[in-house]
């Protein structure tokens, strides 16, 4: 029980930055990340960096769209 308890503290301490966590939130857009991959990003992700990648990544899924509904309707 102890080395459970140790090895998870250890894991939430090793953040990983900022680019990881773009890649790990491109991977989730899509929905093709990995159950284990899941698990190691819950404890080791910084939420801040998680919540900037999501809305980076959603207004750049809008701007496509915008950018294609604007070709198509010329």
């Amino acid at each position: 029980m102890q080395d459970a308890t140790t090895s998870r503290s250890t894991s939430r301490s090793t953040s990983r930055s900022f680019l990881a966590t773009l890649a790990a939130v491109a991977w989730s857009f899509a929905g093709l990340r990995r159950k284990s991959d899941f698990d190691r990003d819950v404890t080791a992700l910084n939420p801040v960096y998680v919540i900037a990648a999501g809305l980076l990544g959603v207004a750049l899924f809008i701007g496509v769209l915008l950018a294609i509904v604007s070709y198509v309707t010329r």
